[in-house]
């Protein structure tokens, strides 16, 4: 099979380098990752979580299915991330375009006990496909949600095993405040991009320690063999 096209819609730029050191461990062969983001036409919707909102509800108003959509026909396989702690927020927080685009579609915050992880990641899931107009995604789309953050699986691949954040860290609000100061990484691409090895690496300790690693792991691989079917 020829190298596969990848789309990722990611909340930010340091979540990108994440999903893309995790997929060096799960794929097997050559991919090429493209970074989609809405066009800054509107920044007063904000950005974050608000950009992977605001890029479903224009995918949803071009085509009746992701998988469909004309734009991204040179694309195989599709990644949606959004965090689990956007089950806490509300669509408020984004601004009044926010609140306006989200009219009928499927309330925030749908936050849930946690454990289980499961719990806010299934509801924010759903969200998704709502935001996407979809009562569910294509086999060639996978909805990565890490609970409660991306950097749960950065801490899970760089902290020795045993070490105390590790324990119940996909419930974990705010992780980077239970880290000591000296563990700390700081929040840009660079410094992220240092550590891309470790989490290629250290990805099946990141999948024993985060249940929704192991989640994304197995749905990628999945939609990776539909692709490779579809190309026999």
């Amino acid at each position: 099979m020829s190298e596969l096209r990848v789309a990722l819609v990611a909340e930010g730029p340091t979540d990108r380098v994440i999903i893309e050191a995790a997929l060096k461990a799960i794929l097997s062969g050559p991919f090429f990752l493209g970074f989609l983001r809405p066009e800054k036409i509107r920044p007063d919707m904000g950005g974050g979580w608000c950009d992977v909102f605001k890029w479903c509800r224009e995918t949803a108003a071009r085509a009746a299915s992701l998988e469909d959509d004309p734009t991204l026909e040179n694309y195989d396989l599709f990644i949606l991330h959004l965090d689990a702690d956007v089950a806490e927020v509300t669509y408020e927080n984004g601004g009044a375009p926010v609140v306006a685009a989200s009219q009928g579609l499927l309330p925030l915050p749908c936050s849930s006990p946690c454990p289980p992880a499961s719990g806010a990641v299934d509801e924010l899931r759903k969200r998704l496909t709502s935001w996407l107009g979809v009562t569910t995604v294509g086999p060639r789309t996978v909805l990565c949600v890490p609970s409660k953050s991306s950097e749960a699986w950065l801490a899970a691949a760089v902290l020795p095993t045993g070490h105390a954040v590790l324990a119940g860290i996909e419930c974990a609000l705010h992780l980077e405040a239970r880290l000591p100061k000296a563990q700390r990484i700081q929040k840009s691409q660079r410094a992220y991009q240092e550590r891309a090895p470790t989490i290629k690496s250290q990805w099946s300790q990141v999948e024993k320690v985060c249940s929704q690693a192991l989640r994304f792991s197995t749905e990628v691989r999945v939609a990776a063999a539909v692709v490779a079917l579809t190309a026999d």
